[in-house]
């Protein structure tokens, strides 16, 4: 049951500006923003001095249940993201089983109702196997269909690598289709010239020269046009190289675009020079590259040809990574750190808050046409972080709340911290303590 909620004195970042005011809190919802007198039956918290953002809202997550929850689950990794601020997210089909069908979808559904402290939905997964079952359906119910992750399964699950089922795909989906692009069969070739060098034991440092900016820009350049030849609404996610970035337009506003696409904030944070310290524990794919990448993504990311700050948060075993390059798993966790990832690039002067907010929490909410979500305003759920701007930790094994019990970012001191976060008007963090007794709710969406 939810209380009343009374922030008190915060300072509010929201749709461009940040201002001083107070939040209440009531009935899962924020129902007044501005100078507000306390009663006797709020619970206050005290913003005074800290910054008070939407929840975030991370578009693409691996949380591993169903089948694979030896790495995470929707109660461990959502707990990671509760503590980093994040109160919404979209989970991708890669599971045991595949999210192929509506009743595996259904089925996920539960078992989120059941375990996720923050709010949920999934993407139903498309491949070579189901394409001709999911064109028949109304795919305006799902937030979204997508590959991602599937390419684990089996080889051919990639839609880049298949423009006939790209096209059939485009010409019927009514919904948003998120895919992973990259040409496989130029991924094989350089997978095929390190193998006769190296054998298995490839140095992860040729890991962006074997997923290289060649094979991820003719898979997003011909996907973008198949898309335009059918009007389809195409997503590209994770993009990783400052060519594609000229691909994507940002004269138009995000509500009118039919093709857009989001950076993972790893893709921001490392580049290949952090491969000789860090090895197989960056082994993403798409692969972290350059540091020219690394600065092109963040330049589109702020003249808005890239849309969203993702994280594609996929834990693995330590056991599963360190192994050698063939047999590694590719993806790492960073759901509990994004938000401070991005808040020292504010640090660094290289983004402001506002913009942080914006690609963080409005604009996910915009592409996914996500229901009084997104924002702080009157009569939206009260998904909220309250975020002190000056404060000092290291990221330390101890203070890890990923169920694989590791990160890439350990031994990092942030100089922010969250404090509290707020799922649907429920105070659910508060300065590392959780309240548990509430779940997250499914997201509702709008149909396109």
């Amino acid at each position: 049951m939810n209380q009343r909620i009374l922030i008190k004195n915060t300072t509010v970042v929201n749709e461009g500006k940040s201002f001083i005011a107070d939040v209440l809190l009531e009935n899962e919802y924020i129902s007044e923003i501005g100078k507000i007198a306390i009663e006797p039956d709020y619970k206050i918290i005290d913003g005074t001095g800290k910054h008070l953002f939407p929840g975030i809202i991370d578009g693409q997550v691996h949380f591993r249940d169903p089948g694979l929850t030896h790495k995470g689950d929707l109660y461990t990794e959502s707990k990671a993201a509760i503590a980093g601020g994040v109160t919404s997210f979209i989970d991708m089909p890669n599971t045991v089983p595949n999210i192929l069908t509506v009743k595996s979808l259904k089925e996920k559904y539960e078992i989120a109702s059941n375990k996720s402290l923050a709010n949920y939905s999934f993407f139903l997964g498309v491949s070579e196997d189901n394409i001709d079952e999911v064109i028949k359906m109304d795919t305006s119910k799902f937030i979204g269909v997508s590959d991602d992750g599937l390419y684990f399964t089996k080889k051919g699950n990639i839609l880049a690598d298949s423009p006939e089922t790209m096209e059939k795909l485009f010409a019927n989906c009514n919904s948003i289709i998120a895919i992973h692009s990259e040409k496989e069969e130029i991924v094989e070739e350089n997978e095929r010239i390190f193998k006769e060098k190296y054998g298995e034991d490839i140095p992860a440092k040729y890991h962006p020269m074997i997923r290289n900016t060649k094979g991820c820009y003719e898979a997003t350049e011909r996907a973008i046009s198949l898309a335009k030849k059918h009007n389809a609404r195409l997503h590209i996610l994770h993009l990783t190289t400052e060519a594609e970035t000229h691909l994507f337009r940002n004269d138009i506003p995000l509500e009118e675009k039919k093709i857009t696409t989001e950076v993972s904030v790893h893709h921001l944070w490392f580049s290949d020079k952090d491969y000789d310290r860090l090895g197989m524990l960056i082994k993403w794919n798409p692969a972290i590259k350059s540091e020219k990448d690394q600065q092109g993504l963040l330049k589109a990311l702020l003249d808005d040809r890239i849309d969203l700050i993702t994280t594609d948060h996929a834990p693995h075993t330590l056991e599963e990574k360190q192994q050698t390059y063939f047999k590694s798993m590719s993806g790492a966790p960073m759901v509990q750190h994004t938000l401070n990832c991005m808040l020292e690039f504010h640090k660094q002067n290289l983004i402001s808050l506002e913009k942080i907010v914006e690609k963080m929490c409005h604009n996910p909410a915009i592409l996914y046409k996500m229901t009084k979500r997104g924002y702080i305003r009157k009569g939206y759920y009260a998904d909220l972080t309250l975020v002190d701007l000056n404060s000092k930790w290291i990221v330390e094994k101890k203070n890890l709340l990923y169920k694989c019990g590791w990160s890439p970012l350990e031994g990092t001191t942030f100089q922010t911290q969250i404090k509290q976060t707020f799922v649907n008007g429920n105070l659910v963090f508060d300065n590392g303590v959780f309240f548990e007794e509430t779940k997250g709710k499914e997201i509702e969406f709008s149909v396109y």
